[in-house]
């Protein structure tokens, strides 16, 4: 790493980055770029220009990517219905491809020897990221300086940050009593006050939810048309990616929805518990195998229920850009052509209600499941044969066994 000359730091504005903007810049002599993500975490993101500029960044990048995120990270994974261990919507581990993506782009465009980031030596998200980057640029060298450098508590860091004339905010004078991330699909809560699995988490850790009991007592009603899997429209109105889904995560906000107290088991070996807020994306979760339930094969459905573990966990793991992710989004884009109509929803409380769907390429016949006469359209009998031809081998396992008792 002793040619290193330019850097490229994904740079939140928050104190752990400005050190490691510092510490770059002290331990390398090198030139920092820095790189700003609006993922839609609400937050403003003009402090983190200023502070960027305090410490001397010629070349400040903030990209709006909300509606790449949404539109080629979310959407393809809602399409295949992807949950980590049955519950974690993946809104961390979705979000770190797109921003080792930018990372590994802008330091090809400014000639960057590396590129930096923040994630810690215990978490999935240094995984993720360089993963990441090294499937688009095997070549790219990756400076992760909680791995790296002498520091071992905040503490140690707002004495180097004091020492370097980096401001530090009075919240983050002490140890944090959580972590925090988020995005436009969720919000994530960690660690300190978090820890003790067997204690609720306190009301003011949730940022994105109101409590399921302080929710409305009259149900919100709505209706989502989809186009070959993906959500378009919200109550008959057209919207993009990242318009609909913040439309969602209002109503999911306002109606408690969304709240997932998760134990899970990390990549690295350790198992984290976690506090998930994921308003908007559980309402689209819902809504999405609802329009999947008339306009989806049967052995459509099932193969992507099998393949879909498999998927949540290449997704959290951070292997985005392998071949093997993209070989089962090949499957579940193909599986989509048809998956088109609307759902309408009842939120309640916390709860998502489906309440109809209709497609005009569904796969549902009042014809054949009518209990009324069905003039023709199935014939009854033929079920004597189907049952006889599948009980077959458990007929001849049930003759042996009779014979082997005797």
């Amino acid at each position: 790493m002793s040619d290193i000359k330019k850097v490229v730091l994904s740079y939140s504005g928050g104190l752990d980055t400005s050190v490691i903007l510092k510490w770059l810049k002290t331990t390398y002599g090198c030139e920092v770029v820095t790189f700003t993500a609006d993922l839609g975490q609400g937050e403003e993101l003009e402090p983190a220009r200023r502070n960027a500029e305090r410490l001397g960044v010629k070349d400040i990048r903030i990209v709006d990517v909300r509606e790449e995120f949404v539109r080629d990270f979310v959407f393809p994974m809602f399409r295949m219905n992807a949950l980590y261990e049955g519950t974690y919507l993946l809104g961390t581990s979705i979000a770190r491809p797109l921003i080792a993506k930018h990372l590994v782009e802008i330091a090809a465009e400014t000639g960057a020897d590396a590129i930096a980031h923040g994630a810690t030596g215990k978490g999935n998200d240094q995984v993720r990221f360089e993963l990441s980057a090294y499937a688009l640029n095997p070549d790219i060298k990756v400076i992760a300086p909680w791995r790296d450098w002498e520091f071992k508590s905040r503490s140690d860091l707002v004495e180097f940050a004091e020492k370097n004339q980096i401001p530090v905010p009075k919240d983050k004078r002490g140890e944090a009593p959580f972590s925090v991330d988020a995005n436009l699909l969720h919000s994530s809560s960690e660690g300190k006050i978090l820890e003790d699995p067997n204690e609720a988490p306190p009301e003011h850790v949730f940022q994105r939810t109101i409590a399921p009991e302080d929710a409305p007592d009259k149900a919100t009603i709505i209706e989502i048309g989809f186009k070959q899997g993906d959500a378009v429209s919200l109550d008959g109105k057209a919207l993009s990616p990242a318009t609909l889904l913040a439309a969602l995560n209002d109503l999911g906000r306002d109606n408690g929805i969304g709240r997932l107290d998760l134990v899970e088991n990390r990549f690295v070996g350790m198992k984290n518990r976690g506090i998930y807020e994921t308003p908007g994306g559980t309402i689209l979760s819902v809504a999405h195998r609802a329009m999947e339930s008339i306009t989806l094969d049967r052995g459509a459905a099932h193969l992507k229920d099998e393949l879909m573990p498999r998927y949540a966990e290449l997704v959290y793991n951070g292997f985005w850009f392998s071949p093997e992710r993209e070989m089962i989004q090949a499957m579940a884009d193909k599986s989509q052509e048809h998956v088109e109509g609307t759902v309408r929803l009842k939120l309640y409380k916390g709860n998502v209600i489906v309440e109809g769907r209709a497609s005009p390429m569904s796969l549902y016949s009042d014809a054949l499941v009518t209990f009324e006469d069905d003039k023709g359209a199935y014939d009854q009998a033929d079920a004597t044969g189907f049952i006889r031809l599948n009980a077959l081998r458990l007929r001849t396992l049930a003759m042996r066994d009779r014979l082997k008792g005797e």
